[in-house]
């Protein structure tokens, strides 16, 4: 591939998301959507056709093997991302995986292990790290003009939002968990990210499954499958400690009886010399100034051209130039330790500590 070449990719599930990256992708002038696959070819062939993909595979093993595919976008259900990626870099593809990396973290550091022998790009697809508001705190952060972050509060409670019931997101050995693992992984990943990266070092957290059993707290997300069951959890709060000694409080539900009434994500981050929260749309920067408490609202261009196109252009850029990804295969395997430290904490009623060894 030469640097005026476009870039090939290949996608692997045509469901929602897929069919967001391929909205996004078919925005930037030097890449092409050339290859599509689904277990469900009618789906797949039903998106070629809306989108003009000359290829459609039957098989995401056969779409590997295609030559001209330079990078593939793993949009699939969560038990099949370790698999498909891992083949994905054995192929010399380089990857844009969606969240969360893996069901568990043993999987997670197989697709970290494949990703170091590949030499080839493995990107989380974390696209609120992208906001403008986020990286607008994130650019004062690295100013200085917060100090030293040493607690954040972050979270996401929807009131009402179970996604498709009985499906797949709802059976905890295909998803890897409900909304910890479906909307958590967001806001910890973010937040991690803002606080500079600390390295988690211990957790202790608890989830509660008080909805989705008595099929109560369904969203509009995907179709429930009422012949299909819940065995994941709807609430999960946990308190991670990080290695330079602050702290980070993780709240997420996809059903609550709480007067949350944007059933929005937010982050509350706290620090020697500043704070910051970003939540409904909002971002804000708090200090204190002769004696007196001072806020500053943060503004976003009204053309903003939005997180998902920012995030696809990175993906591009780290091609080109061979560099890793600001969601990077660590940042994948981060949060994936975290959230399988919050499960195991929920069932032992004990502190974690995690295991960061790739053996």
């Amino acid at each position: 591939m030469s640097a005026n070449d476009k870039i090939q990719i290949g996608v692997i599930g045509a469901g929602n998301i897929g069919n967001v990256h391929i909205q996004e992708f078919l925005q930037i002038p030097d890449a092409i959507v050339t290859a599509v696959t689904d277990v469900y070819q009618p789906m797949a062939i039903a998106r070629a056709k809306e989108y003009n993909i000359p290829n459609v595979y039957a098989t995401y093993q056969e779409l590997l093997q295609d030559p001209n595919v330079d990078a593939v976008i793993v949009a699939v259900p969560n038990d099949a991302h370790a698999p498909i990626a891992i083949e994905a870099l054995q192929a010399g593809k380089h990857v844009l995986l969606e969240k969360p990396m893996a069901v568990n973290a043993a999987s997670a550091k197989e697709i970290v292990k494949a990703h170091l022998k590949s030499g080839k790009v493995l990107m989380m697809s974390h696209q609120m790290r992208w906001e403008s508001l986020n990286m607008q705190v994130k650019e004062q952060i690295d100013k200085g003009a917060l100090g030293s972050i040493y607690n954040v509060k972050t979270g996401w409670l929807r009131r009402k939002g179970i996604p498709g019931w009985g499906t797949w997101f709802t059976q905890m050995h295909k998803s890897g968990g409900g909304p910890l693992i479906d909307i958590g992984v967001h806001m910890l990943d973010l937040s991690l990210h803002l606080m500079g990266s600390p390295k988690p070092v211990s957790v202790f957290g608890t989830t509660y499954a008080e909805f989705g059993p008595k099929k109560r707290g369904i969203g509009t997300w995907g179709k429930p499958d009422w012949n299909g069951f819940y065995d994941v959890e709807d609430l999960a709060t946990a308190l991670i400690k990080l290695d330079n000694g602050s702290t980070l409080s993780l709240d997420v539900s996809w059903a609550a009886n709480t007067d949350f009434i944007d059933n929005g994500p937010y982050i509350y981050l706290m620090g020697s010399e500043g704070g910051a929260s970003l939540r409904a749309g909002r971002g804000t920067l708090h200090t204190e100034l002769f004696e007196r408490t001072a806020d500053v609202e943060l503004t976003m261009d009204s053309n903003d051209e939005g997180p998902r196109q920012r995030m696809s252009r990175h993906f591009l850029d780290c091609i080109r130039e061979n560099r890793e990804p600001l969601t990077s295969a660590m940042s994948g395997l981060t949060n994936s330790l975290v959230l399988e430290a919050i499960y195991e904490s929920s069932r032992t009623g004990q502190l974690v500590t995690l295991d960061w060894s790739l053996d």
